[in-house]
């Protein structure tokens, strides 16, 4: 498969878009209300969040670019794609519901739908293409630790 830097990008960009809404969203709260709130000390500090969903953004647009690549060959492309959009419209939802909303109960909810989907996404990508389907462990391991983290700040909240 020869590579397409033009489709390339643009999964990315795409993906990197989602991200940059959530941040829209988290940007306020990050610095007024999200201080006010207990944490667990496994808590990381705040500007680590920022690089690692910029990463984990890139890394499941370079598995949707490598799902894209073969799309002439998946009988169920338009569902492999639909379920990839909604598990990014998901997660552009939890940044909504937890930091812009203020609603910790809701996200906890929300973000283990969330978790489901990525690793229902994560399993169908593998069965079209290894690598990509490989890609959504570091995204599946973080999102698993963000759940626990909701969870523990629902807790102490």
């Amino acid at each position: 498969m020869k590579f397409n830097p033009v489709a390339f990008i643009i999964n990315v960009a795409i993906t990197l878009s989602i991200g940059a809404l959530g941040g829209w969203a988290t940007a306020q709260s990050v610095k007024t209300w999200y201080p006010t709130l207990n944490k667990p000390s496994f808590n990381p500090p705040n500007w680590l969040f920022a690089p690692v969903w910029t990463s984990l953004y890139i890394i499941i647009g370079i598995a949707a670019y490598l799902i894209w690549i073969k799309r002439d060959r998946i009988a169920h492309f338009p569902r492999t794609i639909a379920l990839y959009f909604i598990q990014l419209i998901l997660n552009l939802c939890w940044s909504f519901i937890f930091f812009y909303l203020h609603e910790i109960g809701f996200a906890l909810f929300e973000i283990l739908i969330l978790l489901i989907i990525i690793i229902i996404n994560a399993v169908v990508f593998y069965k079209i293409d290894k690598w990509a389907g490989l890609l959504f462990i570091p995204y599946i391991l973080w999102v698993s630790f963000a759940s626990f983290l909701t969870y523990n700040i629902f807790i102490l909240n």
